[in-house]
């Protein structure tokens, strides 16, 4: 296996790992917040339970690219000494060698951190670090926007940045109200392909990206073949031929280095609608991954390609 075959491998697992947390998708924040909003000590509900935090951090490790995104767009960043080694944006994070697929505790532990923050529990992070009482905030994978929202939530309040973490779920939420308002729903049943790799893995509408194309009135053929397969099932080249999708999302383009000229050679895939028409879309695999801020600039690119899809067919 590929190092980033390697990588892709246990992003899924993680993202499959969380997904079971959501809640239903609503476009508004938590009514319940994610701790007392008061001068510290707080506490904050997170995966692993109630995380007590003494003093504001100063020293904030992050083992997760989203809650990475996150802490920098809710005003935390300065407080960020030390991302892991999948952190890519913003690009004054500063990255180091740590993982938060396989989490080095000493290693960790040398940045001096005062919050840890991560995005599954691997290797039993949360009590390894406890003991050396450095609190652990695991947040796994969001499953809603309302997941997301009370992430943030959540991140503001433990790093003292609530108002922060406030205006930027205000201007996610107003932002795609206004993105989704303003995208035409389809006039005829369109459906959409998702591929997370070139082996055809997909995600169902039960998944964060999913809900994303449910938002626009699209179906997505993975859901057809969920079965035993979980919400990211594995297709086969002859099923996505059959199913014929009218749109088609590449999030494997730095992964696998797909585009929609790859696409194109594969046995059987001229045929499709959306090779024909040109409705292949490359997706930058980062922000078709995470559940962020960034995942407006991902409701833009949908929006825009039924639009453009939308205009199309009338012609």
């Amino acid at each position: 296996m590929s190092l980033q075959r390697a990588r892709l491998a246990c992003a899924v697992f993680l993202i499959v790992l969380g997904a079971a947390c959501g809640s239903e998708e609503t476009p508004a924040a938590s009514s319940t917040p994610a701790a007392t909003r008061s001068a510290f000590p707080v506490t904050v509900k997170a995966s692993n339970g109630t995380v007590r935090i003494a003093a504001q951090p100063e020293r904030v490790v992050s083992l997760s690219p989203t809650a990475t995104e996150m802490l920098f767009a809710i005003g935390a960043g300065p407080q960020v000494v030390a991302v892991d080694d999948q952190s890519n944006y913003p690009a004054q994070a500063p990255v180091t060698k740590l993982s938060g697929f396989e989490p080095n505790l000493e290693a960790i532990a040398g940045y001096r951190p005062d919050l840890v923050i991560a995005a599954s529990d691997t290797g039993d992070l949360a009590k390894g670090l406890g003991a050396l009482h450095i609190p652990v905030l695991i947040q796994q994978a969001a499953a809603t926007l309302a997941d997301s929202y009370a992430q943030l939530d959540a991140l503001g309040v433990a790093t003292g940045h609530p108002d922060g973490a406030s205006r930027t779920i205000a201007t996610m939420q107003r932002d795609i109200r206004s993105i989704l308002s303003s995208t035409p729903k389809p006039n005829t049943s369109l459906s959409v392909y998702h591929e997370l790799d070139d082996t055809y893995y997909s995600a169902t509408s039960e998944t964060f990206i999913g809900r994303v194309y449910r938002a626009f009135g699209l179906k997505n053929i993975a859901d057809q073949a969920k079965g035993g397969a979980g919400d990211y099932p594995q297709l086969s080249s002859e099923f996505i031929v059959s199913a014929d999708p009218d749109l088609i999302f590449l999030a494997d383009t730095k992964c696998c280095h797909q585009t929609a000229a790859s696409v194109a050679k594969r046995p059987g895939w001229s045929s499709i609608s959306a090779v024909r028409n040109d409705h292949v879309v490359p997706v930058d695999d980062d922000i078709a991954s995470r559940w962020g801020p960034r995942v407006v600039d991902f409701y833009r690119t949908v929006a825009r390609e039924v639009t453009a899809l939308e205009h199309s067919q009338a012609a």
